[in-house]
């Protein structure tokens, strides 16, 4: 008994000694030190020039989206009517915000369509159409350029939309009398034939003076 004691004592300090012998540490510590992982992660990154392409790319996304035609009103675009509230790309999807004339529009599908088929016609395979109601969309947001086009055409553009205070909504019994020129010949003298046009959005008037018969958008 005291022969293998002995024989495992003496076998222990050569044991604690190989094991001392052995840098295990040291040596991961310096393998990890030797390879540059981060260094060549960051190099790679830089080397992808995605965000230095972006603004071109969301420029042309732009372009293409703002010349989409309204489906009832084809002598504007989508732009000048106002209801293309924005327009962005992100990681190679074209996301497009846009907002009804008024709630339950019917043009709303194909205005989805005609947008998609343009951006995808146009090289951007991705895209998404999103509808927001707030805050709702009033004439106001017809551009210039817009408003000349409708009168060059023989519509006669809006006026500013009616302002009502916060509280409680006033009740008329009467409707309060507009204005409306004639954007044929320019005349004041106008009447009202129908409250509705082709659209929920335009009305149907008359000069008394060229005679001629008209469109109108509605201020909303």
């Amino acid at each position: 008994m005291s022969d293998v004691t002995s024989d495992l004592s003496a076998a222990a300090p050569s044991t604690v000694d190989e094991l001392a012998r052995e840098p295990l540490v040291a040596a991961d510590t310096d393998e990890l030190a030797r390879e540059p992982l981060v260094a060549a992660d960051t190099d790679e990154l830089a080397r992808e020039p995605v965000v230095a392409a972006e603004p071109d790319e969301l420029a042309r996304v732009r372009a293409v989206a703002a010349e989409v035609l309204d489906p009832e009103l084809p002598v504007l675009t989508l732009a000048d009517l106002g209801v293309l509230r924005d327009v962005g790309l992100d990681r190679g999807t074209v996301r497009v915000t846009i907002t009804p004339t008024y709630s339950g529009c019917p043009a709303m599908a194909a205005m989805r369509a005609d947008l998609t088929a343009r951006l995808r016609a146009a090289g951007f395979g991705r895209v998404e159409i999103r509808t927001v109601l707030h805050p709702p969309w009033t004439t106001d947001w017809i551009s210039e350029a817009g408003r000349r086009a409708l009168a060059e055409h023989g519509i006669a553009p809006p006026g500013p939309a009616r302002r009502r205070p916060a509280g409680p909504v006033p009740v008329t019994l009467t409707r309060p009398a507009r204005t409306v020129r004639c954007p044929r010949c320019g005349s004041p003298d106008t009447v009202e034939t129908s409250q509705f046009g082709p659209t929920a959005c335009t009305a149907l008037r008359r000069c008394r003076t060229c005679l001629e018969p008209f469109h109108q958008v509605k201020e909303i």
